[in-house]
């Protein structure tokens, strides 16, 4: 081989090594849920209707899940109650004050009659602030016989059935899982050396179902998931905004492209 075709040569091995530095990087990943959020009820309870299945898209205050209310219901209605006959107590207290304040006003009674129906109003007072509280109290717990969706999302696991008792301290598992699928993650295992070359709102491409995705990295590891020969290992995970057409759930493969 002569001197120009080793010239060429070594040119072109140059070349190509730039070529490969500028082509990017290309990563093998998954999908995973952004997040998800497990469900529990906080008061024990025999379970009366389940609304969702898994799979199931829900919007945001929908139903899931209904514990048997009659007992909440029946504190509810009992406190409310209380607060009607201390509302009326208070309206009688005020008018009997407004009595005694003429009547003192005219020189018809003491000083001491008159501070005890002020001290009557105040005590009513205080009687039907106590009640109210106690009815937002019961009002708390009717909702809580409840799990409603906290967003727009879909439900990934479904733990419970009409019947089953549940008990709050003994809840090993959620009653209802729910994930925002309006995004995904595209995750994928990578080193050390590796996740340095990126940072968090970092442009990048994925490649979901064959087709290209505008995407950002959404966040970068700090504790290792596992270690190799080569190093540690951490998770490096992109969002990208899920099309409302598209049925990605977690474990699908995907690429991580770096322009």
């Amino acid at each position: 081989m002569t001197r120009r075709q080793l010239t060429l040569t070594a040119l072109l091995l140059v070349l190509a090594s730039v070529a490969r530095a500028q082509a990017g990087l290309e990563l093998k990943g998954w999908l995973e849920w952004v997040h998800e959020v497990e469900m529990r009820v906080v008061e024990s309870g025999v379970v009366e209707e389940v609304s969702v299945s898994t799979g199931q898209h829900v919007t945001k205050g929908d139903l899931l899940l209904r514990m048997d209310q009659r007992e909440a219901r029946a504190n509810l209605l009992q406190t409310q109650a209380r607060v009607a006959q201390a509302r009326v107590e208070t309206e009688d207290a005020s008018r009997e004050l407004g009595r005694a304040q003429e009547l003192f006003d005219r020189g018809l009674i003491a000083i001491e009659e008159l501070n005890d129906s002020q001290l009557k109003q105040v005590a009513a007072t205080a009687q039907e602030e106590a009640a109210k509280a106690a009815e937002a109290a019961a009002a708390v717990a009717m909702e809580r016989t409840e799990l409603r969706a906290p967003f727009d999302g879909i439900v990934v696991a479904r733990n419970a059935w009409n019947g089953a008792v549940i008990y709050k301290t003994l809840q090993q598992e959620p009653l209802i899982v729910v994930a925002p699928d309006d995004r995904m993650l595209a995750r994928a295992l990578v080193t050390a050396p590796v996740l340095r070359r990126f940072r968090p709102g970092q442009s990048v491409k994925v490649r979901v179902n064959n087709t290209l995705r505008d995407a950002k990295i959404y966040s970068l590891g700090v504790q290792a998931v596992r270690v190799e020969l080569e190093g540690a290992v951490y998770h490096l995970d992109a969002i990208f905004e899920r099309r409302p057409s598209e049925l990605l759930r977690p474990s699908e493969t995907v690429q991580i492209i770096v322009p």
